[in-house]
């Protein structure tokens, strides 16, 4: 290399050098250039998303701890000293504070939602909801609410988990993040997924629950482009909520002997046995609510009479109290008496049943692998007491646990991972598997719903889990109809409508009456295939499609059902049902290129294919 060649390459290095400095001093003179450039830099590639995804979950797990610690106090402050290792574990308490604090809380409650009411009447958008339907959009705000009332309805005793307000919370955060810095509808919703992670995996200290509760239940789809994402934040919030404290149970590695063909089957039978009573208990939630509103016509009343009712219910045994987190540990690690057992799952479940259906508001995450964990004991223990080859009790009910949460959240790998995380043993996984995915199965053929769609589908809405089909309630035909379409009066002459529209000019033409209203279309062609000597008549005599007109609020999938039902190519756009007023016309053709474009967009986004 000469000398001139090294002379050039340095000097162009040193140009280069300058310009980045020149940047780098306008990017600090300007701050706005400075956010401008960090914002298109997350919007460019996964490395962005991923630093979202990271303080999105160290957000969300620190909050989701803070929670929980919070209605710990309160348990404290409420019910007593010996409330510190969970609410549902005490043993010595007076039976009024029983009786009465669960109902105090129905009352606050009560008036708290009589506040928002009035102050703040939007109906919170879930996460699942907020991915299905709104592209992501889930509010800071909303979070905020969930969690007030969650806090107030599990801290007063009520048979609910926090998990509803930890993946709220976190969700909305995400949200906000992903908002602020713009980024796309796809990485929106990935964001979602990735707060309800972390506060998810903060709750239980299970870093691969969370995440897979993130894919299964709020994203509804696993990519390799999610995963990365997914697993730093769940990862995140473990490690942030960490430093607070230790959460989670834990049971000792190694505890659980190695399963043999004999375990298999009893966790078949386990799994089944757990998916029935899923359904059971989320029927039972719908019954519950319905004797209650017939019982207590006043809405705001109805938390006070539901937690009077489960206060009832906590004199017989405190363990129905709350979420459950006290008497898990128990039940886990100890070995209680078959009656007890017994007298728990059912007060449990019903207490479950009785605090949704009255309006507490909570989740069913806890609660149910609390019943799945008894459940398996319950059956290990028969077992035992019969002629048929015993099993090991801790194993069945780690088996029960993960397929009675399965069945009623929906998350069959979430489910077998906690068993994982929560045992530290591998040997589980054979038979948590045959469980959880028994347990799916029965629950998606005979009932097609978990807990939180069956929610929805009460609602009204007709969400069957998070994948996104809110593009297709944005597409309308407002937005793919061609305006400024021309339109003659029904007393038009045939004479003349063949004069002005001759073959091959327009396929069809619309007619409205003396009024300006939609009258029907005429077909070009039949138009002109009528006899001479009918030529005098009008073009009321040709009319077609009356009745059948779109509206611009109508989604694709509406327009598309209506062009099958009219059997028709074309239809007319019109204002609304009463003034009638022509504003367009969408032919089927181009309804159905452009719904096609949206879905292959939409499959390429949840595929990551840029």
């Amino acid at each position: 290399m000469t000398g001139t060649t090294v002379a050039v390459r340095l000097s162009g290095w040193r140009r280069r050098r300058a310009r980045q400095l020149r940047r780098l001093r306008l990017t600090v003179a300007h701050p706005a250039r400075g956010l401008a450039a960090l914002r298109a830099w997350i919007r460019r590639g996964e490395l962005g998303v991923l630093v979202l995804a990271i303080a999105a979950g160290v957000a969300s797990g620190v909050l989701a701890r803070l929670l929980g610690g919070a209605v710990g106090q309160l348990h404290i402050l409420l019910f007593g000293e010996g409330a510190e290792h969970g609410v549902s574990a005490m043993r010595r308490i007076s039976p009024l504070p029983l009786l009465l604090l669960p109902a105090v809380g129905g009352l606050v409650l009560g008036l708290l939602n009589l506040v928002l009411a009035r102050w703040y009447p939007r109906t919170p958008v879930d996460p699942i909801e907020a991915n299905a339907l709104h592209g992501g959009n889930a509010s800071i705000k909303d979070g905020v609410i969930v969690a007030a009332q969650n806090v107030v309805s599990n801290g007063g005793g009520a048979s609910v988990g926090l998990e509803a307000a930890y993946a709220q919370v976190g969700a909305g955060i995400a949200s906000r993040l992903g908002r602020a810095f713009g980024v796309r509808r796809s990485d929106l919703r990935l964001l979602v997924g990735c707060g309800a992670a972390g506060a998810i995996a903060a709750s239980f200290d299970a870093p691969l629950t969370g995440a897979f509760y993130a894919f299964e239940l709020v994203i509804g789809i696993y990519a390799l482009s999610s995963l990365a994402p997914v697993l730093a934040s769940a990862v995140a919030g473990t490690l942030a909520a960490g430093l607070l404290d230790d959460a989670g149970v834990k049971t000792a590695a190694g505890a659980i002997g190695a399963p043999d063909a004999g375990d298999y089957v009893y966790a078949l039978l386990t799994g089944l046995f757990c998916g029935l009573l899923g359904i059971a208990l989320m029927r039972g939630m719908s019954v519950a609510e319905g004797l209650i509103r017939r019982g207590v016509p006043w809405q705001t009343l109805r938390p006070a009479a539901g937690g009077l009712l489960v206060g009832g219910l906590a004199i017989v045994t405190p363990g129905v109290l709350s979420s459950g987190h006290g008497v898990l540990h128990d039940v886990l690690l100890t070995d209680l008496p078959f009656q007890f057992l017994l007298v728990l799952v059912l007060l449990k479940a019903l207490a479950s049943a009785i605090s949704i259906g009255s309006g507490f508001r909570g989740g069913l995450f806890f609660a149910s692998i609390l019943l799945g964990a008894i459940v398996g004991k319950l059956f290990a223990a028969v077992t035992a007491a019969t002629v048929l080859p015993t099993v090991d009790s801790m194993l069945l009910s780690i088996v029960g646990m993960s397929a009675f949460g399965a069945a009623v959240i929906g998350a069959p790998l979430a489910m077998t991972f906690l068993a994982l995380e929560t045992t530290r043993d591998f040997a589980v996984a054979g038979p948590v598997l045959v469980a959880v995915v028994t347990a799916a199965i029965v629950v998606r053929r005979l009932f097609g719903y978990s807990f939180a769609t069956w929610r929805f589908h009460l609602r009204g809405e007709a969400i069957r889990g998070p994948h996104d089909v809110g593009w297709i309630r944005d597409l309308t035909v407002g937005k793919v109809m061609r305006r400024n379409e021309r339109t003659i009066r029904a007393d038009t002459r045939l004479s003349a409508f063949t004069r002005d529209f001759p073959l091959g000019s327009s396929a069809q033409v619309v007619v409205v009456d003396e009024a300006g209203r939609y009258a029907g279309m005429v077909q070009v062609a039949e138009a002109h295939g009528v006899a001479p000597t009918d030529e005098g008549g009008t073009v009321s005599s040709l009319l077609h499609l009356r009745d059948r007109a779109l509206l611009p609020a109508m989604n694709v999938k509406e327009a598309l059902a209506l062009f099958e039902a009219a059997e028709a190519d074309v239809l007319a756009v019109l204002d609304g049902k009463e003034t009638r007023r022509v504003i367009g016309i969408v032919t089927e053709a181009h309804l159905l290129r452009r719904y096609g474009e949206e879905l292959d967009r939409r499959r390429r986004d949840e595929a990551g294919i840029s």
